[in-house]
């Protein structure tokens, strides 16, 4: 039997976070499989150098579009309906924007692995476009790139969710079914948790729909310590905005973050996630979770008993919950069994079953 020929598409290369995970994932699975993306940042992706080949779009000649790809949304579609993949059986798209828009003949395959419908076009139009002449003026370039967004997904064969609240979005923008796989989670503790923590962690890259302000604003209240680590264009003004009892590590390395977990009371997880694999990887470090309780989290805490939600994304609901959580005992062992669900060997067992 013929080897099957695989190729891999993702938006683009250019950070480090729970997609980034996914995609190194799949390398494992078909590690002879190129990674085909809209833009490369060697620099900011050093990550991506095991693939044994990286093929970009013609923005990659754009000045300046290897970090402000944001302005270049409507060549996406454009960008990757140029490349082509007849050489391929099996394509697996990992998107969360226009990568599901690549076009494929009948003999190859397309499977979507959906983060999400495009955001900024659906679940988060309102949130990225808060500015009403600002959304004014763009109109016609979001109902564009959102007609174009509705006939991209019905491209792939098949498409995968991430999570529950990705399934639901997917039949609610795209009119499709889908399946779910969990993406795998690290278990980044290289020894279980012996001691109690000493403060509370937020793991997120520092952008605005990750919400890092609210609990800034809480845990300044609070006055409890608090973690975080990760970057982002936020940076400066959330230094500012914080008090002495809350501290910025920057974007740690995997053995750093592995401390950070042992070290922590819980994590703290105010956005509504996709997924969210910080969420799994705290409690395989047998750190509690508390989250705002939507999205990826209904899927990976159980309130309770590995983590503590709360309601609505203000600051007296996440205080409350603070404190619900400085109440409520957790066993360990229950962190460490929910967190198992979500192995790489059970995403590697699943995919390859789906495929």
């Amino acid at each position: 039997m013929k080897k099957m020929k695989a190729a891999i598409v993702y938006d683009r290369v250019n950070k480090w976070g729970g997609a980034e995970r996914v995609l190194l994932y799949l390398h494992k699975m078909f590690p002879d499989a190129p990674l085909y993306t809209s833009v490369y940042d060697e620099a900011k992706a050093p990550w991506a150098k095991v693939f044994p080949e990286i093929r970009t779009s013609f923005l990659q000649n754009f000045p300046f579009a290897k970090s402000n790809h944001e302005f270049l949304a409507p060549l996406m579609p454009t960008a990757f309906e140029t490349f082509g993949f007849d050489e391929f059986d099996l394509v697996i798209s990992v998107t969360s924007e226009a990568a599901k828009g690549i076009i494929t003949k009948p003999h190859t395959k397309h499977i979507c692995y959906c983060l999400t419908p495009t955001r900024y076009l659906w679940s988060g139009y309102k949130e990225y476009f808060a500015n009403p002449l600002t959304r004014f003026l763009l109109n016609p370039i979001i109902n564009y790139l959102r007609t174009w967004d509705k006939i991209a997904a019905q491209r792939p064969d098949e498409i995968i969710a991430i999570s529950t609240e990705v399934k639901e979005r997917i039949k609610k923008y795209y009119g499709r079914d889908s399946e779910t796989i969990f993406p795998p989670a690290n278990s980044v503790s290289a020894s279980k948790r012996t001691q109690k923590g000493k403060y509370y962690l937020i793991v997120s890259r520092l952008v605005p729909y990750k919400k890092v302000d609210l609990v800034i604003k809480a845990f300044n209240r609070l006055d409890y310590p608090l973690v975080i680590a990760g970057e982002g264009r936020e940076n400066d003004k959330l230094r500012f905005m914080s008090k002495n009892n809350i501290k910025f590590t920057g974007q740690v390395s995997e053995e750093k973050l592995a401390n950070l977990y042992l070290g922590a009371k819980a994590l703290i997880m105010p956005q509504e996630e996709d997924f969210g694999l910080v969420s799994i990887e705290s409690q395989a470090s047998g750190v509690p979770v508390i989250a705002f309780k939507k999205g990826g989290a209904m899927d990976t805490v159980i309130d309770g008993k590995t983590g503590v939600f709360f309601n609505r994304q203000d600051m007296g609901s996440l205080i409350a919950a603070v404190k619900r959580f400085e109440k409520t005992g957790f066993v360990v062992d229950n962190l460490y069994t929910n967190a198992k669900r979500f192995s790489e060997q059970n995403f590697k067992k699943e995919f390859f079953k789906f495929i």
